[in-house]
């Protein structure tokens, strides 16, 4: 006998069968008959306190897991407040289903409240969306929205309902297997483009391998390694492909670009060949991009056919998935009876630039406190065991410049879009993914006071994640440009050092919350910080505020021109 279900109940039950453990929403009168059957079901809800919080923190799941995240809102302002999130799950290709309420049908198109046309709105941050007419296409939808963002180059994917569809009695039917013309994403490489790059990889002097977020999405971080050492080639890895080889790896060189470390923008700039791999060739690796790795020949792997030649021609362009082309190529290569060259001269090259211009920093005695010091003892105390996530800006470059990444899927980050307040919300979905984890958010001042309130939300569904607020009282990324290029003119970059008391507000948010004002209570703070595990943890940290990020490239600038501190600028 045919199941009769409510296309709500229907819509709870298509999740529960994808597989769906959390989701984070926050209910409204279009998506309320969804909420209802959630009472009843083994997916966990996690209520968010805005509606960006609740799509950060599917991202943050999606980061910490690689599965899906799921986050859900109803009509007008709560599918509005997605569209941050959904952009940001875009440029750094995060798999993520939203789930969005919408006014009934016969209103649609009315102004009636809450309305918004949120199908054409959220069209160009998606990767594809659904207005769904029928309770009884909601089964195939979802299952196909899985399917789209999880295939191909990862990404999110909307489905707007309307609250009459909700309410709408179908016959229950479990989705079968999603067909969609026109949507086949290559995964296997071609044949002779693999066997033209290992050719090419032999006969170069100087390559190098440049790991993106695509290796860290195609969970081929081992092949990534296990290539590098086979080629005898040092890898460079993107803000996103953090974590893609190991940072005590000898082959390993760190991020390149804007404010990465001077080797790895200098290996790039002075290689004959540049192996990309699951990256973009975005602009604040290239900086200007007429002078960048000006001698490289360019081979360019990439699952999304749009990304190859968009920036950077490539001689050898090969679409397909990260991992499945890194085992053809190591395929390739056991078949061949030439070993690869050992390239003496030229990791001799990169040792002396490692050994000549390393990350620096001063940490007086007496203070202030330098928050890459903070960072290094946070990686000291844990041993690096931990996943880290970032807001955006100063503490951003900093985690990932000063932190030792040996694992993938450890680094989570708003990359593209540099999403302000990402930290607390992603931290708050990585925990909640990985609750044996230990998960530390590292943000600065600025970013905190944007998405602090989702504390609350930690604090009541037991989610006990560690918050480091680099409190340095300014807007510090802001602050450093217009100290170098706008003649000290500092415009609205004071965020004051007094208000907000950072511990009484996470305290009253139901947090423990301790401070750091000397460099000696850094470890003992943090130490005691960090063997919490019951309650979300603050830990405020006042910092230099004129402490700035180098190496830098002045934006537009060629990467031949490393600024190493403030009087190369002179």
């Amino acid at each position: 006998m045919t199941e009769r279900l409510t296309g709500a109940h229907a819509l709870i039950r298509s999740l529960e069968n994808e597989g769906v453990e959390v989701a984070f929403g926050v209910p409204g009168g279009a998506i309320l008959p969804a909420y209802d059957p959630i009472l009843d079901s083994p997916i966990r809800h996690v209520l968010a306190r805005h509606e960006q919080g609740a799509g950060h923190m599917a991202s943050g799941y999606a980061h910490a897991t690689g599965r899906v995240g799921v986050c859900i809102a109803t009509s007008g302002p709560g599918a509005t407040n997605l569209v941050t999130p959904l952009q940001d799950a875009l440029m750094d290709s995060i798999p993520v289903v939203a789930i969005t309420g919408q006014v009934a049908s016969s209103s649609i198109g009315n102004d009636a409240f809450q309305e918004a046309h949120t199908w054409g709105i959220s069209m160009p941050c998606t990767k594809h969306n659904y207005l769904v007419t029928d309770a009884a296409d909601i089964p195939d939808v979802i299952s196909e929205a899985f399917h789209l963002a999880a295939t191909g180059r990862p990404g999110p994917v909307l489905v707007d309902i309307p609250k009459d569809v909700l309410a709408a009695e179908m016959d229950w039917h479990r989705a079968g297997r999603a067909e969609l013309p026109g949507y086949k994403p290559s995964v296997k490489g071609h044949p002779m483009q693999v066997k033209a790059a290992i050719d090419l990889i032999q006969s170069s002097d100087q390559p190098v391998l440049y790991a993106g977020g695509g290796i860290i999405r195609a969970s081929a971080a081992a092949e990534l390694t296990h290539f590098a050492e086979m080629m005898n080639t040092p890898v460079v890895t993107t803000l996103m492909g953090r974590g893609a080889i190991p940072d005590s790896h000898e082959l390993a060189l760190g991020m390149p670009g804007m404010h990465g470390n001077y080797t790895a923008i200098t290996a790039m700039q002075k290689a004959d060949l540049l192996i990309a791999i699951g990256s973009r060739f975005d602009d604040r690796v290239t900086g200007k991009v007429s002078a960048f790795a000006p001698k490289a020949k360019v081979i360019h792997v990439d699952v999304d056919p749009a990304e190859i030649g968009k920036v950077r021609a490539a001689d050898v362009p090969i679409v397909g998935d990260a991992k499945v082309i890194l085992e053809q190529l190591i395929a390739e290569m056991e078949k061949r009876a030439t070993p690869a060259p050992t390239r003496e001269l030229w990791m001799s090259t990169i040792r002396g630039w490692q050994a000549e211009h390393p990350l620096t920093y001063d940490q007086p005695d007496d203070g202030p406190v330098k928050q890459q010091y903070v960072i290094e003892e946070l990686n000291r105390i844990t041993g690096g065991d931990a996943i880290v996530v970032a807001g955006v800006g100063q503490h951003q470059m900093w985690a990932s410049q000063f932190w030792k990444f040996e694992k993938p899927r450890t680094w989570i980050n708003s990359g593209g879009l540099g999403t302000m307040g990402y930290a607390v919300p992603a931290a708050i979905g990585a925990k909640a993914a990985l609750p044996d984890e230990m998960v530390i958010a590292i943000d600065g001042d600025g970013c905190f006071q944007m998405t602090a309130t989702e504390l609350i939300a930690a604090s009541t569904e037991e989610i006990p994640v560690k918050i480091i607020v680099m409190n340095n009282t300014v807007l510090g990324m802001v602050h450093q440009w217009q100290r170098l290029f706008y003649e000290e003119r500092f415009s609205a970059v004071d965020l004051t050092d007094h208000t907000p008391d950072y511990v009484k507000l996470a305290e009253a948010m139901g947090c423990v919350a301790m401070r750091i004002e000397r460099p000696d209570e850094v470890a003992p703070i943090l130490e005691k910080a960090l063997a919490i595990n019951d309650k979300p943890v603050v830990v405020e940290v006042k910092c230099d505020p004129n402490e700035m990020v180098f190496p830098m490239i002045p934006a537009g600038g060629s990467n031949d021109d490393i600024v190493m501190s403030v009087e190369d600028l002179r």
